[in-house]
């Protein structure tokens, strides 16, 4: 992997999960990072526990006037990372519209948004990275509107590679079930039986960690010869068997 010596990256959602994972790595690659989520207290305690080369730097990214704002005010960057999220459930026939219009809010139109207002900002030779996941191209059961607005991130991936290249890459990482604090709100018993359960059903035997994301990430900012790329890190999840082997 190429060091990151002298480059800063913008990652928001780089306070917890496979975005604080990504930020770690960046680091100890040479790199230092800017992170943003809505959580101030959470974002300071990281950066102290990272160490200096990471400032913290709050944002709602569904908050227009707010997004403006903060991207005015950054420096010139080398890269952009999304990696916040949000998932809603249900059947199509069920799943409230308000809760629909929430996701999208938060995984669309904010990184959307925050793509657009931190442009000015990135250098040239730069890239910008969005995340996605598995059920864009791998349908699930009860998962018809999260599938949805991950296949607009990647639509958008592929557009705005064609739209701000050369000057920019573009790509976007579509992870799979990952060990992370996503689902730290399950029961104990109930999130290791999904981890046991879906990791038995792919072709690597378990699911992911944050830091296979993060490696994937780095990637990305790293290799000069990929754009418009959405990869796959999910354990063959594209190829998994849905009956327990």
């Amino acid at each position: 992997m190429d060091r990151f010596d002298g480059q800063l990256a913008v990652v928001v959602g780089g306070g917890s999960g496979i975005g604080r994972a990504m930020v770690e790595r960046l680091v100890g690659l040479g790199g230092a990072a800017i992170i943003a989520s809505r959580s101030a207290d959470k974002l300071a305690r990281v950066a102290e526990e990272i160490g200096p080369a990471v400032t913290a730097r709050p944002l709602d990214m569904t908050d227009t006037g707010a997004v403006e704002a903060w991207a005015e005010a950054l420096p010139e960057v080398d890269h952009l990372v999304i990696s916040a999220s949000s998932a809603a459930h249900g059947p199509f026939r069920d799943l409230p519209m308000e809760d629909l219009r929430g996701m999208f809010e938060a995984k669309f139109f904010g990184p959307y948004q925050v793509a657009k207002a931190v442009l000015p900002k990135l250098r040239a030779g730069g890239s910008l990275t969005f995340f996605s996941g598995v059920l864009s191209r791998r349908p699930g059961a009860n998962c018809s509107g999260l599938g949805a607005v991950n296949g607009a991130v990647e639509s958008l991936t592929y557009a705005l590679a064609l739209e701000l290249g050369p000057d920019l890459r573009v790509n976007c990482v579509s992870p799979g079930m990952v060990r992370s604090e996503a689902y730290a709100g399950l029961p104990e018993a109930a999130r290791e039986a999904m981890y046991r359960d879906t990791g038995a059903s792919l072709p690597l035997g378990r699911v992911g960690s944050v830091a296979d994301l993060a490696e994937a990430v780095t990637f990305l900012m790293a290799n000069a010869y990929t754009t418009g790329l959405v990869l796959d890190i999910d354990g063959g999840h594209r190829v998994r068997q849905y009956a327990t082997r």
